[in-house]
């Protein structure tokens, strides 16, 4: 397991760039894969790092596993190299928007 300084950090990171609240992803991860003839269970809806960053939501700091942890970093590191977070454009590319709003991240949102 991480140690606590590297712990806190990525705790930090993470709910700095998963801006997006446990009810706003849910639902988001089940308005993505509603389709015309199907749809997922709502617990099942959206990809697995979106289920896992949901469940990471629901937790608490001292609850975490390794899987988590890695989960974690791989949404820091994803969201970190496809955004500009101090200075976030209102961005017209929507696939970029709805792929990192399967992660947590809103762009748009403030």
């Amino acid at each position: 397991m991480a140690d606590a300084l590297e712990l806190d950090a990525l705790w930090e990171d993470f709910h700095r760039v998963v801006n997006m609240t446990s009810a706003e992803l849910a639902d988001w991860l089940r308005v993505r894969d509603s389709g015309e003839l199907t749809e997922p269970l709502p617990d099942d809806a959206g990809p697995p790092l979106g289920q896992h960053v949901l469940a990471i939501l629901q937790k608490r700091r001292t609850d975490l596993t390794e899987d988590d942890l890695r989960a974690m970093r791989k949404v820091v590191a994803t969201v970190t190299s496809q955004t500009d977070l101090e200075n976030e454009p209102e961005s017209e590319d929507t696939r970029l928007r709805h792929r990192l709003m399967t992660v947590g991240h809103d762009p748009l949102k403030p």
